[in-house]
């Protein structure tokens, strides 16, 4: 896909509804699950530039939230200090 260049200044914000936010589950070779969420925070689009074929070009502001879901014991460690909040 081709990069483009965008003005900020010529896009607007649109606003969403969310309808699904499903985790991505990995099996790293090392034995680990991992599950990633992409969690969208911000869409906007430009109003005076289109791909090549035609469609809108949207920018999204994102965060990925990862968790370590199955880790084996030999990567374990003792915590050093009492995590709250922490998965």
């Amino acid at each position: 896909m081709a990069e483009f260049k965008i003005d900020f200044s010529k896009t607007v914000e649109v606003d969403w509804d969310t309808e699904k936010e499903n985790w991505n589950e990995y099996r790293l070779k090392d034995g680990t699950l991992l599950k990633v969420k992409l969690i969208l925070r911000g869409v906007r689009r430009a109003t005076e530039q289109h791909y090549p074929d035609g469609l809108p070009i949207y920018m999204v502001n994102s965060i990925n939230v990862v968790r370590s879901v199955e880790v084996p014991k030999n990567l374990l460690s003792v915590p050093t200090e009492k995590t709250q909040g922490v998965a």
